[in-house]
């Protein structure tokens, strides 16, 4: 019986380590980009950008918990980890997250090298750059806006081969996107983060000039996501239809993006958030469903 805990344990701090769930919307993001591009479905493709892509992102979440390990112990949200709960070593997760990179860098280098290029520098960027910029200067999340706005254009990559306006596109969308995303979730975590030395806010602070930039981005997400309507992106196009949905499901994230402007609470914040994780999840969806409709 304390075997079965023990395993189980270890499996849950596995699935923390490389935070199970984001990972696998991440999967999901290149693989709805994989379905977008490919003239047929080849499910050994599929199956190695899945699992790929997993070691990938699991890899570069075991390295920012590593190099976070102190923060994470002074948040609410984070002190539970496996490295800051002392149920993991430092050491430990360092070798899960190298066997990770180097397991995804092989898998993905077997669907094609550019798929693995990519990916590399979603990692290098996420590890490298994003992660010691945090605790610096509210810029870092621009930093991690591009290897965040990487999976749903490596999809795209992983069934043709080749960069080009598409995938451009594609990164385009999730690029914006994690402006209003994270920065609701800034607003949201602001007293916590700044416990944690970082401060991810805009401006610095939780005020209108902030929640301004919100909206603007917000607006700048919306005209990319309904961009290929007007057919000036290559092979990726939208039907009018598709695009009035999107726009719709856009509208929903901007009143929400104003209402916070005007209300400046954490409840407009909540709001903000979980209707952009709804809009991502559910235009890759569309995009897809739209390409099998042309």
């Amino acid at each position: 019986m304390e075997t079965a805990v023990i395993k189980h344990n270890i499996f849950d701090d596995l699935k923390q380590l490389t935070k199970f769930g984001l990972s696998l919307s991440v999967v999901f993001s290149s693989v709805a980009g994989y379905f977008l591009a490919a003239d047929a479905v080849d499910v050994k493709t599929v199956l190695l950008l899945a699992v790929g892509g997993y070691c990938m992102v699991g890899a570069s979440n075991a390295y920012n918990q590593i190099i976070e390990r102190g923060p994470d112990a002074v948040m609410k949200r984070t002190m539970n980890r496996p490295i800051p709960a002392g149920r993991m070593s430092a050491n430990t997760a360092l070798i899960i997250a190298v066997v990770l990179t180097i397991l995804g860098l092989v898998i993905l280098y077997n669907i094609n090298e550019r798929t693995a290029l990519f990916a590399a520098i979603s990692i290098f960027l996420y590890t490298s750059a994003y992660t010691p910029l945090k605790p610096i200067t509210p810029l870092s999340v621009f930093v991690g806006a591009i290897p965040g706005a990487i999976p749903f254009m490596l999809g795209w990559v992983a069934a043709t081969g080749e960069f080009g306006i598409e995938p451009g596109i594609l990164f385009m969308i999730q690029f914006f996107w994690q402006f209003p995303h994270f920065w609701a979730i800034g607003w949201l975590q602001f007293d916590e983060y700044k416990k944690a030395g970082f401060n991810l806010m805009p401006t610095g602070e939780k005020n209108r000039k902030a929640s301004r930039l919100i909206i603007i981005y917000t607006v700048f997400m919306l005209i990319v996501s309904i961009f290929p309507v007007f057919r000036k992106t290559g092979d990726l196009y939208l039907l009018p239809v598709s695009a009035l949905i999107i726009f719709a499901l856009g509208l929903v994230m901007l009143y929400y993006g104003v209402q916070l402007h005007k209300k400046q609470s954490n409840l407009m914040a909540r709001k903000l958030m979980l209707s952009s994780v709804l809009y991502i999840t559910l235009i890759q969806i569309i995009f897809v469903i739209d390409k099998f409709l042309h």
